[in-house]
Parts: C-alpha cells; structure tokens; sequence
C-alpha cells in the first residue's frame, strides 16, 4: 500500500490575473513546460504533455492490444497495371 504521506498533500489554490492558480509541492513537481488538464466528475487530471523525438519512441510507448480483431470477410483488391 503506497505511503500517503508521498501521494497526498494539502496545496494551496490563488488567484493569478483571473486564472485560479495552485501551488504544486516540489515532490509532485511534472517534468516539461506544459501539462494537459481534464475534468472528471469533481475531480482534476493534470498529467505532463511527453514530446517524442520519432514515431518510434511514440510507438513504443504505447501499450499492446489485447482485443482480437475480426476476420475479414472481403478479401483486398489485387493491384492492376494501368498501361
């Protein structure tokens, strides 16, 4: 069971021009300079944005599918030569 001492905090929320602001405690600190920000219910989801270099990096960061995919009925059209 994780420690909740390193998961949860209190912080404190401020107003910054008209934006509502919070203090993000060091040891929650996201790497980068932008963040993606989503609501859930009551709740607030903010996760860094991940920048990848190449399509593989980006690829091999996504998880494998476990669902299994239909056959398909209709076989692909073969290529025809057009001369």
């Amino acid at each position: 069971m994780p420690n909740l001492a390193t998961t949860e905090r209190h912080a404190r929320l401020f107003r910054n021009g008209r934006n509502q602001a919070v203090r993000i405690p060091r040891e929650f600190e996201l790497p980068g300079q932008e963040v993606i920000i989503r609501k859930d219910g009551d709740r607030l989801i903010i996760e860094p944005v991940r920048k990848y270099n190449n399509l593989a990096e980006l690829l091999a960061s996504w998880e494998p599918i476990e669902e299994e995919f239909p056959d398909i009925e209709d076989p692909p059209v073969k290529p025809e030569d057009i001369f």
